[in-house]
């Protein structure tokens, strides 16, 4: 009953011992106690229960009772931490035991060596007590060796072999009423489906199993180490971190299972080297190793040193010990049967080139490019990564972008399963090295047109196809709604000034399931269609220049396309320019209030110096036409109209020549239809919105309580042209809750993405609507990108407070321009030129960019 209904079977043994039972039945109450423990509470606890259970076995001189409680005794001791009293405990239990208990005794022992790594004796037993078990017909005990065996052999990367088990044991689950033992096959389905390759089949299982155990009232520790790796290869490190920490914590203030502190600390290590906090990584790695040394855990403890080794290279230490050492856990990893061994070998590699010692790098990164034909996508691409890598020490430019042209394709494949736009993006981070790798083979063997080739090729991934829209979800629908309106609330409180935080507390939850409930969504295994071709992109520029901005080793290229050819210029630093970039954009915000007119030179000498960091000698090749610039993502927040050479100019940006293609390809609605939006609360009323309706006798107006998110998003669905003044609030911690005010609360990203096609040309007049959060390799999200894949062709928005009043000539000048049959960037360059000469109102200009190719 304790792995059926935890907390009544706990109950039900505490009314035992309270009758003052004889020591047979007193010794089952304490075991059902130590193990609810065990499991659930103070290990401190359950060895002081399953020792008096043991000892009432004795009393009651019933051999076949005091083995089975030797077994659970001996795998609470391991998860204490003292392996060889617990393995003892064990092995005094199988031989005090006969038949069906021996089964369940050696079950018991297999679990033991599961937890201490110890995977062929696990094996061995589990292979000795199902048939026993099966013979006794005890469905229950079956189902649990059959999940041992499974999760042992996915530790050993045997992941089919691992579902057949799964498979075979939760056929049996469901003919028993153990809820938690359910749960726990849930979960570890979520984890074979997490080793095959799928992503979004594991968060969903992992939140199924996660709602079973709150239900049970039990704490999953098990899943939350699950939970982290999967996190991890999302691309979602700063959650895993938090997630694992918080873990952490709970294990430690209910006294559980030292076993899974240091399961817990491993996964933490991990988390933390992904996010880029070396420092936090080699702490955490560090305990993991003593813990993990001190409870005897061989295999465990050599992930564990691989781990801290990976930390401190991230931290910058490089020495002939590290390789050593790096080397070693290799060969212990092999002899595991770990799939981990390559990614070691790839790490005493990446120390040796370091070193110049390539002798040594090649030996290690033949053995790590071994694993590029077979696995999971992440371990294929740590063979393509070791394979690139050795043509690089050996000179072979074509052998590195054959390399990182495979290793790309693995993950790209990887990422088509992915449904959510956000997990796509930070997927991209694990392919980061070779697409650098690539780059600079590029810019050595190759030219400019092949630069720009590489470039392309891991750019704005994301954009290049829609995010899976989930069939009609009304969990999530109602999520979204449920957000709105405590957003609502929380925003009326706060302007009354009354306390927020219990609002604040349940709109983070909703925040949580919405992003849960899509990240669970999978994606069309299918490619992407045509790569990026440069004759295509020349073909189609006709008088137009595109300006693309490559970083290799932190200094900016520049790629200056047009008129037949690709030429590359040199820029300068990346930490300069984004430095300069931060500086302008504290002089816009000061600029979008009247009385900081002396901030306009300073203001226009950072745009100077912006020209000179990021376009270099380019600048004067611009000729006088229109010029496109497609910037990397840390680059998003420079208002590019500032800069001299192209300030007066038609001008677009664009997150990659391939999305400006797309847009340049894209065909406008049939009708023409317009819509224009007002949301609550603006300065200026959208003073804008009814000037400009009157400029479109057809165009539907959508105000006050009309301007409500489902009416909102019905109307720009399939829209020619949609012009919102609303309120925009960027929302760097989660960029799709980024979001634009409706009179019944906040239109966000997740509601764009619900629309069949966004509307052909959209005009966002508010402050910061324009702001991007750049995540993975060089991908960018917000509402801007949000639009781009799912038909829209141009955006206006701002990358920076503007001051609302200087919105509004802008706007009605804009509109003037489109009426007259002008793109968004030409309407947008002719009413930048019609503004008054005024701080304010040049600010304001430079403040607005046209996306895209409308």
């Amino acid at each position: 009953m304790v792995f059926a209904a935890p907390g009544e079977a706990l109950a039900r043994a505490e009314q035992v011992l309270r009758s003052g039972p004889p020591p047979l039945d007193a010794s089952v109450a304490h075991q059902v106690i130590g193990i609810w423990q065990r499991d659930f509470g103070d290990l401190g606890v359950a060895l002081d229960h399953l020792r008096r259970a043991r000892d009432f076995a004795a009393r009651a001189d019933c051999a076949e009772r005091e083995a089975d409680v030797l077994g659970t005794l001996g795998v609470a001791l391991v998860h204490a931490g003292r392996t060889r009293q617990g393995l003892a405990a064990i092995e005094r239990g199988v031989a005090r035991s006969n038949g069906h208990t021996r089964a369940r005794v050696l079950y018991r022992r297999a679990y033991a060596c599961w937890v201490l790594g110890r995977h062929k004796e696990a094996l061995e037993d589990v292979r000795r007590a199902i048939p026993a078990l099966r013979q006794a017909d005890d469905v229950i005990w079956t189902a649990r060796a059959l999940s041992v065996r499974a999760t042992v052999h996915l530790a050993l990367g045997a992941v089919d072999r691992a579902d057949a088990d799964f498979t075979a044991a939760e056929l049996l689950w469901e003919t028993t009423g153990q809820e938690h033992d359910k749960a726990v096959a849930v979960e570890s389905r979520g984890l074979a489906a997490f080793r095959s390759g799928d992503v979004p089949a594991a968060l969903r299982l992992l939140a199924e199993a996660e709602e079973r155990y709150t239900e049970l009232g039990t704490p999953p520790f098990m899943l939350y180490i699950a939970r982290c790796e999967v996190l991890m290869a999302a691309g979602l490190a700063p959650e895993a971190l938090a997630e694992a920490d918080a873990a952490i914590a709970n294990l430690v203030r209910l006294g559980g299972q030292c076993t899974r502190k240091a399961e817990l600390l491993r996964a933490a290590a991990r988390a933390a080297r992904s996010a880029g906090d070396a420092g936090t990584a080699v702490a955490r790695a560090a305990v993991a190793v003593r813990l993990f040394s001190g409870q005897r855990r061989s295999w465990w403890e050599t992930h564990a040193r691989l781990e801290l080794i990976e930390a401190r290279v991230a931290g910058g230490a490089a020495s002939g010990r590290l390789v050593q050492e790096a080397a070693g856990v290799a060969d212990r990893l092999a002899s595991f049967g770990a799939p981990a061994a390559p990614e070691a070998s790839l790490l005493a590699g990446r120390i040796a080139l370091a070193l110049g010692w390539t002798a040594d790098a090649e030996r290690h990164l033949s053995v790590a490019a071994r694993s590029r034909h077979a696995g999971p996508p992440l371990a294929r691409m740590t063979g393509w990564a070791a394979q690139a890598l050795r043509a690089r020490a050996a000179g072979s430019g074509r052998g590195v972008l054959e390399a990182c042209r495979r290793g790309l394709a693995v993950l790209d494949d990887h990422r088509m399963t992915l449904g959510a736009s956000e997990l796509r993006a930070r997927a991209t981070a694990q392919g980061a090295e070779l697409a650098a790798l690539a780059q600079q083979a590029s810019l050595a063997h190759g030219g400019p047109r092949r630069l720009l080739e590489w470039s392309e090729r891991w750019r704005a991934t994301v954009l290049s196809t829609p995010p899976t829209r989930p069939p009609a979800d009304p969990a999530l629908l109602g999520s979204l709604t449920a957000f709105r309106e405590i957003a609502s609330r929380a925003e009326q409180a706060r302007r009354e000034r009354r306390p927020v935080p219990a609002l604040e507390r349940e709109q983070r939850r909703l925040e949580r399931e919405i992003r849960s409930r899509t990240h669970h969504i999978r994606g069309a295994a299918a490619g992407e269609g045509a790569r990026f071709a440069p004759a295509r992109l020349l073909d189609r520029l006709g008088d137009t220049l595109l300006v693309e901005l490559a970083v290799l080793d932190g200094r900016v290229q520049v790629l200056l396309c047009g008129r037949g050819r690709v030429r590359r210029f040199a820029g300068g630093l990346l930490a300069e320019a984004v430095a300069e970039a931060e500086h302008v954009q504290a002089g816009l915000r000061r600029l979008a209030h009247p009385g900081a007119e002396g901030r306009l030179a300073v203001v226009e000498a950072s745009g100077r110096r912006l020209e000179e960091l990021l376009l270099g000698a380019a600048a004067d090749r611009l000729g006088t036409g229109p010029v496109v610039i497609v910037p990397p993502g840390a680059l998003h927040r420079v208002p590019w109209a500032l800069l001299p050479c192209l300030r007066e100019r038609v001008l677009s940006v664009s997150p990659s020549a391939g999305s400006w293609l797309r847009a340049r390809d894209t065909e406008p609605p049939p009708g023409g239809r317009q819509v224009l939006v007002r949301g609550p609360g603006l300065a200026t009323g959208g003073a804008e919105v009814p000037e400009v309706a009157s400029r479109y006798p057809t165009a539907r107006v959508l105000e006050q309580d009309d301007a409500q998110v489902p009416r909102v998003l019905a109307e720009l669905d399939g829209a020619a042209l949609a012009h919102i003044a609303a309120h925009g609030t960027f929302r760097a911690d989660s960029p799709l809750f980024s979001s634009l005010l409706m009179a019944d609360g906040p239109l966000i990203v997740h509601d764009f993405e619900r629309l069949a096609r966004s509307p052909y040309r959209i005009i966002l007049s508010s402050c910061d609507t324009a702001r991007l959060a750049s995540v993975g390799a060089d991908e960018l999200l917000g509402l801007v990108t949000a639009l781009l894949p799912l038909g829209t062709a141009g955006v206006v928005a701002s990358s920076a407070p503007v001051n609302d009043a200087a919105v509004v000539p802008l706007m009605l000048a804009l509109h003037k321009g489109l009426g007259a049959g002008l793109s968004l960037a030409e309407a947008l360059c002719d009413a930048r030129a019609a503004l008054p000469a005024d701080a304010v109102h040049q600010a304001t200009g430079w403040a607005f960019a046209a996306f895209g190719a409308a």
